[in-house]
């Protein structure tokens, strides 16, 4: 394969990228801190034994398998800047439909087990999106994908700088990450729904496009206005995946 090929096959995949590896494994450690016997008992049953910062990249890794094409549209949902969630008319699914759906089929009864862990994995995923701002950001964008930075002299875009760039120069691996975070833990988080998470990050995805145009050479100023953003992002996902996972499994 010729290297002009495999980045048209992976352009598909850079478009709709998310939360770095660090930032989801972030979360799922906070949550895995913060779990219910009940919750720990059958979570690890669904998942074999794996941890939920391990499987929280998972719906990343199977995107190079064609059978999960349809699940693509999960990982996001694209806003006008002046709209909040409930006053958009959404044409299929997105984030916020797809933790519901999740949601729904782990409670219910009748799910069966595997079925049960595809959504497991999905809802810890997916969960972890909807606190990255961008993943609410413009259509015509395509959540800051198109909005060319420089980033130390590097060459990112908006929606990459928040996935993963400021996480990777931070330079912790997640648990020390994780546990820096968890030392917040008198920081009061409201729960709330996936509705209420997507239009937090979307009132905050205003603010982002408003510091930043297409062309900018970013560094550490940007990095000391904005970090605290993400810390603060990647602890609210932790806690509330814990939140919700505890009352499903109750």
């Amino acid at each position: 394969m010729t290297k002009k090929l495999f980045f048209l096959l992976l352009l598909p995949l850079l478009a709709h990228a998310d939360w770095g590896k660090t930032g989801h494994r972030v979360i799922g450690e906070i949550a895995a801190h913060h779990l219910k016997p009940k919750a720990k008992k059958a979570i690890s049953a669904l998942l074999e034994g794996r941890s939920l910062a391990r499987i929280g990249t998972w719906a990343d890794e199977i995107r190079s398998n064609p059978d999960y094409d349809a699940y693509v549209i999960w990982h996001y949902v694209n806003l006008p800047l002046d709209k909040r969630y409930e006053e958009v008319e959404h044409q299929g699914e997105n984030v916020v439909t797809a933790i519901e759906a999740c949601i729904k089929g782990l409670k219910d009864p009748s799910t069966p087990q595997a079925k049960k862990a595809f959504y497991l994995k999905y809802l810890v995923h997916c969960l972890a999106d909807l606190h990255q701002p961008l993943h609410t950001g413009r259509p015509e964008d395509k959540g800051g994908n198109t909005i060319k930075l420089k980033y130390f002299g590097r060459s990112t875009n908006l929606h990459r700088l928040w996935d993963s760039d400021m996480i990777n120069d931070y330079q912790m691996s997640y648990t020390e990450l994780a546990k820096s975070l968890m030392e917040r833990e008198n920081a009061d988080v409201t729960i709330g729904t996936a509705v209420d998470w997507a239009n937090e990050s979307h009132e905050e995805v205003v603010e982002i496009y408003a510091k930043v145009n297409d062309g900018d050479r970013l560094g550490y100023l940007y990095n000391y206005e904005n970090l605290p953003l993400v810390k603060d992002k990647l602890y609210k996902a932790g806690i509330r995946l814990a939140a919700v996972l505890n009352e499903i499994f109750a």
